[in-house]
């Protein structure tokens, strides 16, 4: 393992040093930066023109430029933009922390969307549920990003703000919502007439009934996770972590999952109106902070997993760990929309918070949970457009290859064993098909951090894509390079984690080999 890696680094770095030469010599042969000045009028032209010359060596070979460029970026130097002044670390500093919040939201909830309905789509094979999906997917894919852009815009901000005004659902699009959504869930679910019946009815009347208590209750205005949204939403947690981790007839493990839940609904006041309060952790918190929290919640989880033990101790830790992290997020999300009404009265959101352009409102102010919430309402739209388009694909990636290894020769073995259908889909199906993923994942998530060009550009985010059109616009080579040369690395070192991967998933690949 540590000879591959070691081996693949190198060839890596070798890649990467011919690469930034044939783009340096791209991006020089492209731009000129005396281009304002052989057009200028000003009497003063040719002087500026020798002052620029001299001061970025316009007179020197490009490859001399070259080696003088990598020299000074080896040593974590990546120069200065000569067009604003600004050192290119403070740009691409605050261009990837904007660019990573965009794409993380955007991959994870795309990967786990995508995989869950692909995989769900593969178990439906020629459904109505399966042409559905299906035909959705192939929608999505073939849609440009910019229309479903210009699309969330117009109604997923502009529409949602306007709808804050007077924030009323009509009873029968109520109905209709609920109707709908037990369509499609009883679609997805299968099985006889009288099954499918009777989860239509739990999921419509489910979804009325929330959407019920959402409006008698003032939510769109005052949205909150109360005592009563926590205790459902976590109860359907822990319900689904075991059903996907265990299966419902490890006892050890749903008790495991629902005193995670316990323990959420008893620390829920302590932990959000103490812990949280101005006086105590306020003052300090931050993402990190957040982060550290999220561990401290895997860990208790894992514990009480580890105490309530069972056939396999593991599985009932690892049970606990993930409801535990879930219920502790939806504590940290009810204490950041706690401050909605402070945030929608402020006079730099004035009344519409579903912002179109953007990655904070400027001017706000506020303590930590509000600028979270800021940072929150600017990512929905412009991740929901990268999202839409990744979540297609995925969908007909693992649907591919969930269909694939349902066929085998060793899932028809276990069947015939006896083995119950969960364990055959989630242990012996859904490992297997994530093999083809593990190299299209790392992947993808490095063409998302390199190409949301258009997206950041529609909704003006100052993000990686952004800083590249503006400089390369700009003649400004130096902010070009710094940004080429670490999507370059970004995505040697995703094809060394997918080579990984593909160990770790499948014990008969070995790197080594």
């Amino acid at each position: 393992m540590l000879i591959f890696v070691i081996r693949r680094v190198l060839m890596g770095l070798a890649l990467l040093l011919v690469s930034s030469f044939v783009m340096y010599m791209l991006v020089d042969f492209t731009i000129d930066p005396l281009s304002d000045l052989r057009t200028s009028t000003d009497p003063s032209a040719p002087l500026q023109m020798e002052q620029r010359t001299e001061m970025l060596n316009l007179n020197a070979p490009p490859w001399v430029r070259y080696f003088d460029w990598l020299g000074a970026f080896v040593t974590g130097d990546f120069g200065v933009a000569w067009r604003t002044g600004r050192s290119v670390s403070d740009l691409l500093g605050s261009a990837m922390i904007s660019t990573l919040q965009l794409v993380s939201f955007a991959t994870v909830a795309a990967i786990v969307l995508g995989v869950a309905v692909g995989i769900v789509s593969a178990l439906r094979q020629y459904t109505t549920f399966d042409y559905l999906i299906t035909f959705f997917a192939f929608l999505m894919f073939s849609l440009p990003s910019f229309w479903v852009a210009v699309l969330l815009k117009q109604w997923g901000a502009i529409g949602f703000n306007d709808f804050l005004a007077d924030p009323v659902i009509a009873i029968p699009v109520i109905i209709g919502i609920a109707v709908v959504t037990g369509f499609v869930w009883q679609l997805a679910v299968g099985g006889d007439l009288k099954r499918r019946v009777i989860h239509a009815g739990l999921a419509a009347l489910a979804v009325a009934l929330v959407l019920l208590y959402m409006q008698l209750t003032d939510w769109w205005l005052r949205p909150r996770l109360d005592w009563v949204l926590l205790t459902v939403t976590s109860l359907g947690i822990a319900l689904t972590v075991t059903t996907l981790s265990t299966g419902l007839r490890n006892r050890r493990s749903l008790y495991t999952a629902l005193s995670c839940v316990a323990l959420g609904l008893v620390l829920y006041y302590p932990v959000r109106y103490f812990l949280f309060s101005n006086a105590w952790l306020t003052p300090y918190m931050n993402y990190g902070v957040a982060l550290l929290l999220g561990l401290v919640a895997i860990g208790v989880g894992a514990l009480i997993g580890w105490l309530w033990r069972g056939p396999d101790w593991k599985q009932s830790a690892r049970t606990g760990a993930i409801s535990a992290f879930l219920i502790a997020f939806l504590i940290f999300l009810d204490k950041v929309m706690s401050y909605w009404g402070a945030y929608m009265a402020a006079p730099a959101i004035g009344g519409r918070p579903i912002q179109t352009i953007g990655d904070r409102a400027p001017n706000l102010g506020g303590n930590f949970w509000v600028q979270v919430l800021d940072q929150y309402t600017h990512l929905i739209l412009p991740t929901l457009s990268l999202m839409l388009i990744s979540f297609a694909g995925y969908t007909r990636f693992s649907r591919g290859s969930m269909l694939e290894v349902m066929n085998q020769d060793y899932i028809r073995t276990a069947r015939a064993k006896g083995i119950n259908e969960r364990t055959v889909v989630m242990r012996h199906g859904f490992r297997n098909s994530l093999i083809p993923l593990a190299s299209i994942i790392p992947v993808d998530v490095i063409g998302l951090i390199g190409g949301a060009l258009i997206t950041e550009r529609i909704f003006s985010r100052p993000g990686m894509g952004q800083l590249f059109i503006a400089n390369l616009n700009a003649d400004d080579i130096a902010p070009v390079m710094a940004y080429l040369v670490i999507i370059a690395f970004l995505a040697i070192l995703a094809n060394i984690i997918a080579d990984l991967l593909y160990a770790a998933l499948d014990p008969r690949i070995r790197v080594n080999a």
